[in-house]
């Protein structure tokens, strides 16, 4: 059963009313082009560099508004919203970076913590630490909708090829993975990345991506993208500012793409072994 699957770029600011009401905005336009499934970039409701900041105005899941705005698009529009993720309070002062999946209902159908915190030190002095702030996630799932067999990730997850390969081989047709890539990380990996994912796994990705210079100062990468399993981009958004990007979504493309390279299926186990050394004429036995 095909779909049309929208992935909606943002350009997301410090106060998540404002960042919910352009969420809204963006949704209804991606449903006006058809699309039944709209997901939204990794940390929609806000970005924000100032840890104090963001701790004044962040809710928990039941007090969010992000959250409460996916859920009511959802049922509004008939849809399956995907708010990529957005930042969730704990009860124990951390923070989530969490997805949720809501059907035409309004219903969460799925939540998903990344699991993998950037905690990285760029060549342009930009240093990250997700960890100190964020609670990681621990646990993958694969959900099965009424038009495609669903997995998930976000962002940082996408250059663990595990996560992927555990979730196609669970039956995953369609890989999400809002994102907040940096302009310099993305320049030189977002495309390729996706694409690698995408082909190897043979299934669809969906990416929404944060786009442009934010207010807290930061500058994403932006070009959303929806890449088939054959690695071919089907719909791409251009460097900043808000966009929305459509396209048809077939599952039985996955199969085909599996049929003719059953890399899933031909896998292997092997063993790793450390040599010590190498010595004239070959290696040491």
């Amino acid at each position: 059963m095909s779909f049309k699957a929208a992935a909606v770029q943002m350009c997301s600011g410090v106060d998540p009313v404002k960042n919910a009401a352009a969420l809204a905005q963006l949704v209804r336009e991606a449903v006006g082009q058809g699309a039944t499934y709209v997901q939204t970039p990794e940390m929609t409701g806000m970005l924000q560099r100032d840890r104090a900041a963001a701790r004044a105005v962040l809710a928990d899941e039941a007090h969010d508004i992000i959250v409460r705005t996916g859920s009511e698009l959802a049922v509004e529009l008939g849809i399956h919203m995907h708010v990529g993720s957005t930042a969730i309070a704990l009860a124990d002062g951390k923070i989530a970076n969490r997805g949720f999946l809501f059907g035409p209902d309004g219903r969460i159908l799925n939540r998903y913590d990344k699991i993998h915190m950037f905690d990285v030190d760029l060549d342009n002095g930009e240093s990250w630490r997700e960890s100190a702030a964020y609670t990681a996630g621990s646990e993958a799932r694969v959900l099965s909708l009424p038009f495609a067999e669903m997995g998930f990730a976000i962002c940082y997850d996408v250059r663990f090829p595990a996560l992927f390969r555990a979730q196609a081989v669970a039956g995953a047709e369609v890989m999400t993975v809002p994102a907040a890539f940096t302009k310099q990380t993305g320049e030189a990996h977002w495309e390729i990345l996706l694409r690698a994912r995408a082909i190897e796994n043979g299934v669809f990705v969906i990416a929404a991506a944060q786009a442009g210079r934010h207010e807290d100062g930061r500058e994403t990468f932006g070009h959303s993208m929806i890449i088939d399993p054959w690695g071919t981009v089907l719909a791409s958004a251009g460097a900043t500012g808000e966009a929305v990007i459509v396209a048809e979504i077939d599952p039985a493309a996955v199969k085909a793409a599996h049929d003719k390279i059953p890399n899933l299926k031909n896998g292997r186990e092997f063993s790793v072994e450390k040599i010590a050394g190498a010595v004239a004429g070959g290696v040491a036995a």
